[in-house]
């Protein structure tokens, strides 16, 4: 893959692979397509896995030559020991578990640090559209309420209480909106939330 390529189809991955350093260990849970994985292996020099439960992203992710695991992330991170990797990342999946709670705390317990983005559902258009009386669709919640895979929802703000709540330090979070940072009103003005975590001192996940 063309580095570039990341760069114009999904300028928000590259922003996020900006937070990865060089040589890393990198778990990618929820790898897809293996885009993200396979962009830090020629770009950084990182090594590491992908997580992926479904069939065909399983199969696109091989064909990229990534190491990927078929695994269904609501059973956990088990197979991994605490620590295994330098950074674990979750892009636009949390929001798909049932149990995000465990899921986040399986996530810090197997990385030094974790990457996890999200739909901001405080995005001003998602304000809007249920104003009028409609659930949301958008770029970063483009499924209609009956057919999205998506179970939880949450705002920037309820991830950083959750964060709270996980004994999590957040080191940097970041909104997004068309791949770029937003600095002013970040939770009315950004369509997708990142945050980059890690445990605190002599707190277990």
């Amino acid at each position: 893959m063309n580095l570039n390529d990341l760069n114009v189809l999904r300028p928000d991955l590259a922003f996020i692979a900006d937070w990865v350093r060089q040589g890393s260990h990198v778990l990618d849970v929820g790898c897809g397509d293996g885009a993200m994985l396979r962009y830090l292996e020629l770009g950084k020099g990182c090594t590491g896995y992908g997580v992926e439960i479904a069939d065909d992203k399983v199969l696109e992710s091989t064909q990229r030559g990534i190491s990927v695991i078929q695994h269904d992330m609501e059973e956990g991170l088990d197979l991994f020991r605490d620590n295994a990797f330098d950074m674990v990342l979750c892009l636009s999946s949390l929001q798909m578990m049932q149990h995000v709670e465990a899921r986040l705390r399986d996530i810090v317990r197997v990385g030094q640090e974790a990457i996890v983005s999200f739909p901001n559902f405080a995005y001003w258009p998602h304000r809007v559209a249920l104003i009028r009386g409609r659930m949301p669709v958008s770029r970063s919640l483009p499924y209609q309420w009956f057919d999205t895979p998506n179970v939880r929802y949450a705002t920037i703000h309820d991830f950083k209480d959750l964060a709270e709540k996980c004994g999590l330090e957040v080191l940097e979070y970041v909104a997004l909106a068309e791949g770029k940072p937003v600095s002013f009103l970040p939770n009315l003005r950004g369509s997708l939330a990142v945050f980059r975590l890690r445990k605190k001192e002599g707190v277990a996940a």
